[in-house]
């Protein structure tokens, strides 16, 4: 019951996110190759940004891991991984400067990113207790199953406005980065169309997320209906 009907529905989300990945893949790749003529490093871009900002406090650290780069609201600190930390490519600075952006957002107190921030806990909460209900509700069965999906429906929803108010959180950012760094000469306006198709490329993951989430929840309230 929960793994069979309208499944058709998560298809376009699945094909969406397979070409997600694979367009971030590829253009990532291609301008870790491309070096920048300043030999600014990922880190060091990153750390002039926040400067020219004020962002004095904010630390720029390493991180483990591939393309686990971001920034953390609670700590005030940004976090690299080593390959656009160290990295001196037209992709380690604009992925650098994204995050950055961030911090500029937080700065300024971005409601999209303070709404974000205030959703964290009870996405954390969310992201697992509606698939607990709905099995908890198939075990249980008749008249239980149908209350219990619909507490899940209302559960799963929160996972779905997060997935919505983190688009203009990332898009804001990542035009934040392509400004800043053109204002301050970090890169020239050739490496600068570059920055913008890792960027765009890297938005697409979060959109193909929000789609997946919007069909995945129509498909909840269509089986909840069923169960009506």
């Amino acid at each position: 019951m929960i793994f069979g009907p309208y499944l058709w529905l998560l298809i376009p989300g699945l094909i969406l996110g397979i070409y997600a990945q694979i367009k971030l893949s590829g253009t990532y790749s291609k301008y870790l190759r491309v070096g920048l003529r300043s030999r600014l490093s990922g880190a060091q871009a990153a750390r002039e940004i926040l400067d020219n900002a004020g962002l004095h406090n904010v630390p720029v650290e390493a991180v483990g891991g591939h393309l686990t780069d971001h920034y953390d609201p609670s700590k005030r600190a940004l976090f690299l991984s080593a390959e656009n930390y160290d990295g001196q490519s037209v992709a380690a600075v604009g992925v650098a400067a994204h995050e950055a952006g961030h911090a500029l957002q937080h700065q300024a107190a971005y409601a999209p990113l303070q709404l974000r921030m205030s959703l964290v806990p009870i996405t954390q909460f969310a992201s697992v207790a509606w698939m607990g209900l709905l099995l908890l509700g198939l075990f249980l069965g008749g008249a239980f199953f149908s209350k219990f999906i619909w507490i899940a429906v209302a559960i799963f929803a929160v996972t779905t406005v997060f997935q919505i108010v983190t688009l203009p959180v990332e898009f804001d950012a990542s035009n934040r980065a392509k400004a800043v760094l053109l204002r301050l000469g970090l890169v020239h306006a050739d490496e600068s169309e570059g920055v913008s198709k890792v960027l765009n490329a890297a938005a697409m993951t979060y959109v193909a997320a929000m789609v997946t989430s919007v069909l995945h929840l129509a498909r909840l309230l269509m089986m909840a209906r069923d169960r009506d």
